[in-house]
């Protein structure tokens, strides 16, 4: 029987081949570190970071009913049944509570009637290169924008710092500030809180006291304003609204107190209503802390 036999030269030329062969398996099976990937030097880069917060507190229950009793002296006068609906407050109308969410309580007393609302509004930002936070920011310095706070850089400075200067030189729009609306949903009511500054009202800088006019906050949030308006036009009685509108990651709240006094009582006092809003806006910032 014959056998067939090999020569040095054929053996090296099929010890070639197969070598060929087992680099060529290696590269098309993948087995190879990933980042010799002729791809990987197009991948896209990574989107940007996602918001803090993916759902919203429950507006109506954010209040307690300590707050709501000192905010609406009126309930006190109602009849159990009656202050147990009022404490309850009113949830408005929203296609989409993990996005918008907000609600109101009013309260009557012979003296003045009294109104609070609540909103909490969550961004997102359908752009990949702009997170939730950055657009959540463009939201708010459009809100500020809308009112008579001056929108700066920079906390407004004390009086006397820039000479010729003033902390409300900015311009100051009739557009309605506040909670604003989206496709879907309805404007606040007319007669509801939420809208200062619109041109029914007038920045409160003459109130008496110094330092309640309309402000940057800087104690409150990521970033924060304050906005006190005193309706003027009202034939009877004037109501003053106070705002204070603040950012904390991709959220924004809003929180606006209003009151208007009976016909022969004095007008609302600035700084009792712009204490008892921005201790609504403290106690609401450390729930979403929680």
């Amino acid at each position: 029987m014959l056998r067939k036999t090999y020569g040095p030269g054929t053996a090296a030329l099929l010890a070639a081949v197969l070598g060929a062969g087992a680099v060529g398996c290696t590269a098309d099976g993948g087995t190879e570190d990933p980042a010799t990937d002729p791809k990987a030097g197009t991948a896209t880069a990574a989107a940007a970071a996602p918001g803090k917060y993916r759902t919203l507190l429950e507006p109506c229950g954010a209040v307690d009913a300590a707050s709501l009793k000192d905010l609406l002296p009126g309930l006190a006068t109602l009849g159990p049944e009656q202050q147990r609906q009022a404490f309850q407050g009113t949830p408005a109308a929203t296609y989409n509570t993990d996005r918008r969410a907000a609600c109101s309580w009013k309260g009557q007393a012979p003296d003045a009637s009294h109104q609070l609302r609540v909103e909490f509004e969550r961004v997102v930002s359908y752009d990949p290169a702009v997170s939730d936070e950055d657009r959540a920011q463009e939201v708010f310095t459009k809100k500020q924008a809308s009112t008579s706070v001056p929108v700066s850089l920079e906390p407004e400075e004390p009086a006397g710092e820039e000479p010729g200067g003033s902390p409300s030189a900015s311009a100051t729009t009739g557009a309605t500030p506040g909670v604003g609306t989206q496709a879907g949903e309805q404007p606040a009511a007319s007669g509801e809180p939420g809208q200062p500054g619109g041109p029914a009202g007038s920045p409160s800088a003459s109130a008496s006291g110094e330092g309640l006019e309309p402000r940057v906050l800087t104690d409150l949030g990521d970033a924060a304003f304050l906005d006190d308006v005193l309706d003027t036009t009202r034939p009877t009685a004037q109501r003053r609204d106070v705002s204070v509108v603040f950012r904390t990651s991709n959220v924004i709240v809003t929180i606006v107190y209003a009151e208007q006094p009976a016909p022969s009582s004095e007008l609302p006092d600035s700084k009792e209503l712009q204490e008892k809003t921005r201790s609504v806006a403290a106690r609401l910032a450390e729930l979403f802390d929680e």
